[in-house]
């Protein structure tokens, strides 16, 4: 057991940290895609309420755990669950789920730091808009191109994390965060300098009821409840771990929701850049992953300056992306330290090789093993994917609130005051109805939906 427990220096770094966690590359493809895909501002409104009622009563579940416990996810559960019951036997769920997040992950935030370099050393400045997916479909063909940058990206995640969770991860992540931030303003505010931006400004921020009633109203609903629960990546365990880092000094429901404004506010921000650039350019915001590495970069390309837009998107993405890979990091090296009595270097450095062995099937997935499909005919990474977001996120989730609001678990009592300890918003009394009786049904809805 470790006995020395890291901690946060400040407030702004566990809030950083925690939304740099949530944050990540579904804020930029996937939330305006969906968006684009349900009608826009009508989406928008169902997504905001969502995070509310959905979002903010787990996190504020997840940081309970980690804060009363102070231990990692597996010892958490051990420590408040009553004696003889198995409420940690999800414990080892949550690791397998934040393991098999980076197998995938990191090949992604590899594609991403491969373009940021593409657009930075000038790779993109002869190619034409109709050559812009051949770009993507030759990286995907070639191996060794991703694994460097996969490799890049996972070694340098576990570098940050080797000078501790104040020196490398908070620190690390307060000047991602900024970056990122002052990057999307940056961009968005070009986003509206593009004739035509006003249509897509129209299309993401006027309620649009006709459109949503073509799609279906129930359709748009479930999508807005889809990605505002998935867009925090509660229930694997991920957000607890920065609980158990925290002092009592603020309670749970104002974190989350600082988190949550955070996370919220770089979503709606991608949706400003993206939405005015599409339709400057003629191209419909409904396109899935190939919204940025595809038609992104045509866009780029008819900007004047492209290689200082590409470029500076790709960064911002890269800080996106790996915001999210330090934190789940800090997940795996904690749950050695915490459950095998390792030191942060032995834990780090069985992690490192780990992940790097453990990510080249999802690369070789889209060349070599590219005839290898696993789940319901998906290729190696949406394979994986699927068992992160359709089984173990929600899942996940359900067992969080259940564990926080049955007497069979750690019980609403003891959640309610660790939650409420310190300065800020308390949670009422009241809404133990709520959580145990409706909030379960809307993520069995989730769940259901996901297998379906």
């Amino acid at each position: 057991m470790n006995s020395k427990r890291d901690a946060f220096t400040s407030r702004l770094g566990f809030i950083m940290v925690s939304a740099g966690c949530a944050i990540g590359i579904g804020n930029v493809w996937k939330f305006p895609y969906v968006c684009g895909a349900n009608g826009g501002a009508v989406f928008v409104l169902f997504y905001l309420l969502f995070l509310i009622i959905m979002g903010i009563p787990v996190m504020t579940m997840e940081f309970a755990v980690g804060r009363a416990s102070k231990q990692s996810v597996l010892e958490g559960y051990k420590l408040l669950e009553k004696p003889g019951h198995k409420w940690h036997l999800h414990g080892y769920f949550c690791m397998m789920g934040c393991y098999l997040l980076m197998m995938y992950y990191t090949v992604v935030s590899g594609w991403i730091l491969n373009y940021c370099w593409k657009f930075l050393s000038g790779r993109f400045d002869n190619v034409s808009t109709d050559e812009v997916g051949q770009v993507f479909t030759d990286m995907l063909a070639n191996p060794s191109e991703m694994v460097v940058f996969t490799f890049i990206t996972i070694i340098v995640g576990f570098v940050v994390l080797s000078f501790g969770v104040e020196k490398g991860l908070e620190r690390v992540n307060k000047f991602m965060m900024t970056g990122l931030l002052l990057l999307i303003v940056v961009l968005a505010v070009h986003s509206f300098t593009l004739s035509g931006a006003g249509q897509g400004l129209k299309f993401y921020l006027y309620p649009n009821l006709k459109k949503a009633k073509e799609i279906g109203l129930g359709k748009v609903i479930m999508s807005a409840m889809n990605q505002a629960f998935f867009t925090l990546s509660l229930g694997i365990g991920s957000l607890e771990i920065f609980g158990s880092y925290m002092n009592d000094d603020n309670s749970l429901a104002g974190e989350s929701i600082r988190v949550c404004i955070l996370d919220t506010f770089v979503a709606l921000l991608a949706g400003l850049i993206i939405f005015p650039a599409c339709f400057s350019f003629g191209v419909m915001p409904d396109q899935g992953p190939s919204l940025i590495f595809i038609t992104l970069p045509q866009i780029f390309l008819n900007m004047h300056g492209s290689r200082i837009w590409g470029t500076l998107f790709f960064v911002f993405m890269t800080f996106a992306s790996f915001s999210t890979i330090t934190a789940v990091f800090e997940n795996l090296v904690a749950y050695l330290m915490d459950n095998h009595g390792m030191s942060r270097k032995k834990s780090i450095t069985f992690n490192l090789v780990f992940i790097l062995v453990a990510c080249v099937p999802c690369i070789l997935g889209y060349n070599i093993w590219s005839d290898l499909h696993i789940i319901g005919g998906r290729d190696v990474l949406d394979s994986e994917d699927f068992i992160v977001s359709n089984l173990l996120l929600p899942t996940g989730a359900l067992i969080f609130l259940l564990f926080c609001v049955l007497k069979s678990g750690w019980g609403f009592d003891n959640y309610l005051k660790e939650a409420n300890k310190g300065n800020g918003l308390k949670i009422s009394p009241k809404i133990k109805p709520y959580l145990l009786y409706v909030l379960p049904v809307l993520i069995l809805i989730i769940i259901i939906q996901g297998l379906v």
